[in-house]
């Protein structure tokens, strides 16, 4: 059975049916997470919630401590993980409201400290499919059964460094592209826990049209807020399934090893061997 991770929001682990067990304050190689990580039980066995942005919100997508986040998580034991996530959509037929589970990814960020490879520690991880493809369709059904609204499974999320939201030239270069849906938090999130091989889906709740809808109001935070406070609501409504299939969609021998087969030294050779110990484990 895997061991599952949430992402998102502070108010998602206020939830009935899940037991406090801890709040873990945890110091990593990368310096600490956006928050304590929140451990529930659920059925018998921990959930680990963390913050993305902090308990008040007060990181920015470019501030994000991503190394510290995912490999805490990684720390605490976690090999499947979900980001739940607010987007904004490049498509006339995905509306605010909507739900999209990605399965590709563009990163137009400029941001450093991306990846747990550095220092000595070589290696090139294949990342054609950054997302679990078996676990976003699973996870996909199961938050369809919960929602009067549509629940869309593929198309590219392309992540923009933020807090800035697009200019109107910018975002008809993004829908140039083809994406589907835009953010400013996948990258590096989802290559870190490629790294730490982990499962990892990704729930973009949509809030808004960016600002290429002509017949559109254009995206302001109040417009986000309205809008996520539903999808969230939906998606906490959901979250016990969600967990209950997380834990049954086990990972592969690949993602076991996504890691390790990406190094180019020996394992016995690595500048840091606690760091890649806790990455393979």
């Amino acid at each position: 059975m895997e061991t599952i991770g949430i992402i998102g929001g502070s108010g998602l682990y206020e939830l009935p049916n899940f037991e406090m067990v801890k709040r873990h304050e945890i110091e990593t190689p990368f310096g600490k997470p956006s928050a304590p990580i929140v451990e529930l039980s659920f059925e018998g066995a921990p959930v680990f919630f963390l913050a993305r942005h902090g308990e008040h919100h007060q990181y920015l997508p470019h501030e994000l401590p991503f190394r510290a986040n995912i490999y805490a998580l990684k720390q605490l034991g976690v090999t499947s993980c979900l980001s739940i996530s607010a987007v904004g959509s490049m498509k006339e037929e995905i509306a605010p409201g909507d739900f999209v589970f990605p399965d590709q990814l563009i990163d137009w960020t400029l941001r450093k400290n991306i990846t747990f490879l550095e220092n000595g520690l070589a290696g090139y991880p294949a990342s054609a499919d950054p997302f679990s493809d078996e676990l976003s369709e699973e996870l996909a059904t199961v938050l369809a059964a919960h929602s009067k609204s549509k629940v869309h499974r593929g198309g590219s999320y392309i992540c923009i460094e933020g807090p800035h939201l697009s200019t109107r030239a910018e975002s008809a270069v993004y829908r140039s592209f083809g994406t589907s849906i835009i953010g400013m938090t996948a990258c590096p999130e989802v290559r870190l826990a490629f790294e730490a091989q982990m499962k990892f889906s990704l729930i973009g709740m949509v809030s808004d049209y960016d600002c290429w809808h002509t017949e559109e109001e254009d995206v302001t935070v109040a417009i986000v807020l309205e809008t996520l406070r539903t999808s969230t609501e939906i998606v906490k409504g959901a979250l016990p399934s969600l967990i209950q299939k997380m834990r049954q969609v086990a990972r592969t021998d690949s993602e076991k090893n996504q890691l390790r087969s990406a190094l180019m030294i020996p394992e016995d050779k690595a500048p840091n061997p606690a760091v890649l110990k806790v990455l393979l484990s």
